[in-house]
This record gives structure tokens, C-alpha cells and sequence, in this order.
């Protein structure tokens, strides 16, 4: 059984998907992330995965008002991402209700703090491992480091990291298909659970992903707002 997490992508407070990151190739979708968050939550969904870009980019918070909205909007478990790079942001969206921050550039950059804060929050800490063509991408997917995406995955093995959430980002909001075969290359080397992530066009990208091993879900953007996957279909094809 695999966990859906419907995608909410903050810009400027307003709901957007990117194409491969770009923000300059960004389509709006909402201008009310808490009734989106409140949407999906009636649909079943349990989970939510929201994006601060805006944050990713300047490397704080920028959309800290949408996604405090969104948190007193639905009963689903929030996991948030984008701009936490200090143990100080991490207390704080801890503390307003956020259930796991999922934490990128600074898993490359300052791996001690990451590390830091999943033993001081065990099971609340998620490492994005963001790649395009294998390695890892930082800075809101701007930049593109030498570290290939596995061996990022293998430092934070043991030290109480939730999940690993894997981007495909030369997929991420093109509707080409999740990157099966890399999702399962890096489930298959590491122990952390591993997300899927980037391209998921419906379901049969979430039935793709159900046989292998160490994979324990998977992120859906815009083929939900698109029309292409319904709620109700994904978590079906997740059970």
C-alpha cells in the first residue's frame, strides 16, 4: 500500500504547478490554497505535501500565511517544504501543527543540521533528494551539485529521517510518467522509506510503483488539477 500526498505548490500565496522548476513556466491553478487543502481532504486524502517556492529560492519561508491557512483548513496531515534551512524554522513549523518539513538544499549543505533535527524529531524530518539526471539538484532545483542522488540518500541512513522524497526534476510537472526505474534504485539501496515524486501523469504511475520494495508513496501535482487523476482513483490504485 502505497500513502498519496496531492501536491499544493505555493507561489506569491497562490497555487501553482511548475514545469521542471522553473518558476518562470508556472501555471496557476488557485488563488485559495486553503480550500484546495480542504478539497483534497474531503476527497480522502490524508496527506499533504506543500511547497513554499518562493522559500526554496530565497532560502526562507515566504508563503508562511497560505500554509498556516492550510493547516487550520483540513484535518490531513501536512508535510512541508521550501526554504528550512535553520533548526529555528523547523521548531516554529513544528510547533504550528506542520507533521514532518521535508528539508533539501540543507540535506546537501548542512547535513549536521538535518541530522540534528531528526534526532530531535524523529519520524517529523523528511530529505528531499531532488535529481536531474542522477544528481542532486539544489536552490529551488537552480543549481545542479556533483553528489549523485543515492549517496545523498546514504548519509542520513540511522539517524530517525522519516522518508527520503525522490524528484525526478527533468519529469516534475510534465506529465512523462514517474522515474520507476531510479525510485527504485534508490528504495532498493537505502533502509529510509523512500517517496516517489516528478512526472506522475495517473494511475497507472501508482500501480507501476507498487511492486517494488521500500517505496511508501507517492506525490501527485498536476495531473490532479489537470483532470487526469482523480483523487478517488489514486488512493484507490494506492490500496
Amino acid at each position: 500500500m502505497l500513502t498519496l500526498y496531492p501536491a499544493i505548490d505555493l507561489k506569491a500565496g497562490q497555487v501553482v504547478r511548475l514545469a521542471e522548476g522553473d518558476m518562470a513556466r508556472a501555471t496557476i491553478y488557485g488563488d485559495n490554497p486553503a480550500v484546495q487543502a480542504a478539497s483534497f481532504a474531503q476527497a480522502g486524502a490524508t496527506w499533504l505535501h506543500v511547497v513554499d517556492l518562493d522559500g526554496a529560492f530565497a532560502g526562507a519561508s515566504r508563503n508562511a500565511q497560505a500554509v498556516e491557512a492550510i493547516l487550520q483548513s483540513t484535518p490531513a496531515r501536512v508535510q512541508v517544504g521550501g526554504g528550512i534551512r535553520t533548526m529555528a524554522t523547523i521548531e516554529r513549523w513544528l510547533s504550528l501543527g506542520v507533521a514532518r518539513v521535508v528539508i533539501g538544499t540543507a540535506a546537501l549543505t548542512d547535513p549536521a543540521l538535518v541530522k540534528s533535527a531528526a534526532r530531535a524529531f524523529p519520524g517529523r524530518v523528511v530529505v528531499a533528494v531532488d535529481a536531474r539526471d542522477g544528481f542532486v539538484a539544489t536552490a529551488g532545483w537552480a543549481d545542479v551539485s556533483t553528489v549523485p542522488a543515492t549517496e545523498l540518500g546514504l548519509r542520513f541512513e540511522d539517524v530517525g529521517i522519516a522518508a527520503l522524497l525522490f524528484t525526478d526534476v527533468g519529469r516534475d510537472g510534465l506529465l512523462k510518467g514517474v522515474n520507476v526505474a531510479a525510485t527504485a534504485a534508490l528504495a532498493a539501496a537505502v533502509r529510509i522509506p523512500v517517496i516517489a515524486s516528478g512526472g506522475v501523469a495517473g494511475v497507472d504511475d501508482i500501480l507501476a510503483l507498487k511492486p517494488h520494495a521500500n517505496i511508501e508513496g507517492v506525490i501527485a501535482g498536476r495531473a490532479i488539477y489537470d483532470g487526469r487523476l482523480a483523487i478517488v482513483d489514486a488512493l484507490e490504485a494506492c490500496r
